[in-house]
């Protein structure tokens, strides 16, 4: 009976676990500023969000898919490894890096993306005018295009509003 019992909070706990996981997954697709260059990651807007949300008791777990220097083209590439099964919301950052590097297609691309995150029913919440807001108001780095910590933080509390 002992051994039944114990199988059975096994089992149970796991279950909770991985569906807790799957039920509540978050993806920050971007470039630099969702990396959090210039104050890290542990300081970025998707770490930030995390926080803000176990805070307020939603205990969420939030991934950070910001690479540096990535274009839209690069974002597309590597969607479907980047936002796994069980993801709910996607909040995408698709900078500026396309302009920079001489990007042709950012429409389609963006198109795309925004397709197939649609089609596997997956919520989109964009944060390019959260970010370009931040640095308006002053809450940039030194080269004018990354975000300061505080920055991070304004578009997280943002985000966390639109969380649901």
């Amino acid at each position: 009976m002992r051994h039944v019992a114990k199988l059975l909070m096994i089992v149970l706990g796991t279950f909770f676990i991985t569906s807790n996981a799957a039920h509540a997954q978050i993806v920050c697709l971007g470039a630099s500023n969702t990396a959090g260059k210039g104050v890290g990651a542990s300081s970025a807007f998707p770490a930030q969000l995390e926080a803000i949300l176990s805070a307020r008791g939603r205990p969420m777990s939030v991934s950070n898919a910001g690479i540096s220097g990535d274009t839209t083209a690069g974002m597309l590439a590597r969607l479907s490894s980047t936002v796994p099964e069980g993801t709910r919301i996607v909040v995408v950052q698709y900078g500026g890096n396309d302009a920079r590097r001489g990007g042709t297609d950012r429409r389609a691309n963006i198109a795309q993306i925004q397709q197939q995150l649609q089609a596997r029913r997956i919520r989109v919440i964009q944060a390019d005018g959260l970010v370009r807001s931040a640095l308006q108001s002053g809450l940039r780095q030194s080269d004018g295009i990354h975000l300061t910590e505080a920055g991070h933080r304004r578009v997280a509390e943002q985000l966390a509003a639109q969380v649901r």
